[in-house]
């Protein structure tokens, strides 16, 4: 998870560099720098939206899987009662005998 946020701030970090670029060294923007400047915000907020579903679905996985481990668990504990049931069970004398 870090990672992927680490990535989408480094995307939000070069895109933030590429507006400040042209205005910090004071040369001024032709309509093409412009438009190539546009594409690669297009390039990055689709990269962030891309990432972002990418974690949304990370995290729906991990939960998934741990319901799923939890639920073993459960069934874990349950079989061990059962079993501990069934040795004392065995143990106790049997009645009538």
């Amino acid at each position: 998870m870090k990672y992927v946020v680490s990535v989408v701030l480094s995307f939000l970090l070069a895109s933030a560099s590429v507006w400040a670029g042209p205005q910090a060294s004071g040369t001024s923007s032709t309509s093409k720098s412009v438009a190539n400047l546009d594409q690669r915000v297009a390039k990055n907020q689709a990269d962030v939206e891309r990432l972002q579903q990418n974690v949304g679905q990370q995290e729906s996985a991990s939960r998934e899987a741990a319901e799923r481990l939890q639920q073993q668990d459960r069934t874990i504990a349950q079989l061990r009662q059962q079993l501990k049931a069934a040795q004392e069970a065995s143990k106790a004398p049997a009645a009538g005998h």
